[in-house]
């Protein structure tokens, strides 16, 4: 009698294992949260489901990605981050710092995976690169150096400027970062930098037409979602005021702009797809430690180098990694 009264719970136990283990595994959802708009960054998003492919999370079939994409309007982004709060998503993808700091605000349990330019320690996103603690970890594009490398390469161009534009969104608090190293280095090269500030179509136009009447000699844009989303119209000013500029963006000079140069988006959303990965299959983000991009790209569009009525030294040609004919 009491073997019987033994066996009758041990089968009930292992019919049960059987059937939780028969049952699919519920399919994790992946909230992508960006500043820029999804048409403007089509190769960028294909690089991240790729990547997340080869871990094995396929969009469709064993990963859902839910994308909310600001169109270049920060003020949207906390709304988006509280809608994929509330999908109860596995994961939040944020690219940009405003992004960033909204899906912080919304949430101190999911895991966020970042990528901005930012310095992550300084604007209080982790406690440090090694040990990020917390709910997020990801990948800066940080560069000390590349303000100053922009402004080496302009003069080189334009060996006779004297005041250089820069081009900054009031509403993206690392500019003001930004700028501060551009003065250094503008500084130690004895250049002038006039800095006009937009936030909206009309106020780049604007912003262009102000650098052209200071008689700028050329202009640098920093990365941002809304002039990234504002790519065609900044490519055409550039254009009509004749004013060579130098972008972070690579998108810039292969739709018409001069060049670029600054850090590879396309192996960051790589890289923050793999840390997507990891995090999908169990890894804490306080463990993934906060990394730095190495590798920089400069493209330079030689037909728009002769538009300008410029010729590009063959020093800087011989470190550009494509060049546009």
């Amino acid at each position: 009698m009491k073997r019987r009264q033994f066996a009758l719970p041990l089968a009930c136990a292992t019919a049960l294992a059987r059937t939780l283990r028969a049952q699919p595994k519920e399919t994790p959802v992946v909230g992508f949260l960006y500043g820029a708009s999804a048409d403007k960054s089509t190769a960028y998003f294909t690089v991240f489901r790729n990547r997340l492919a080869a871990m094995g999370y396929v969009e469709g079939q064993t990963v859902a990605i839910e994308y909310r994409n600001a169109e270049g309007h920060y003020d949207r982004l906390p709304g988006f981050a509280t809608e994929l709060v509330q999908h109860k998503v596995s994961a939040i993808v944020a690219v940009s710092l405003p992004a960033v700091l909204a899906a912080k605000a919304a949430t101190a349990t999911i895991p966020i995976v970042f990528l901005t330019g930012a310095n992550p320690v300084t604007t209080g996103l982790v406690a440090s690169f090694n040990r990020p603690g917390g709910n997020l970890t990801g990948f800066s594009l940080l560069s000390p150096t590349m303000a100053a490398k922009q402004i080496e390469m302009l003069r080189e161009i334009v060996p006779k400027a004297e005041l250089i534009g820069v081009l900054a969104n009031p509403t993206n608090r690392i500019h003001e970062s930004q700028l501060a190293d551009m003065q250094t280095a503008a500084l130690d090269q004895k250049i002038r930098l006039s800095t006009a500030r937009a936030s909206t179509q009309q106020e780049i136009e604007a912003a262009f037409a102000g650098l052209s009447q200071q008689m700028a000699s050329a202009v640098i844009i920093p990365g941002d979602s809304l002039f990234q989303d504002r790519l065609d119209q900044i490519v055409a000013l550039e254009a009509r005021y004749r004013l060579p500029t130098v972008y972070e963006s690579p998108e810039f000079p292969v739709s018409g702009g001069l060049m670029n140069y600054g850090a590879s988006f396309l192996d960051a959303f790589g890289d923050i797809a793999t840390y997507t990965g990891r995090i999908l299959k169990g890894a804490k983000p306080a463990d993934l430690p906060v990394e730095q991009t190495t590798k920089f790209k400069l493209v330079i569009n030689l037909k728009t180098a002769q538009a300008l009525g410029l010729t590009i030294p063959p020093s800087v040609l011989a470190r550009a990694d494509e060049v546009i004919e």
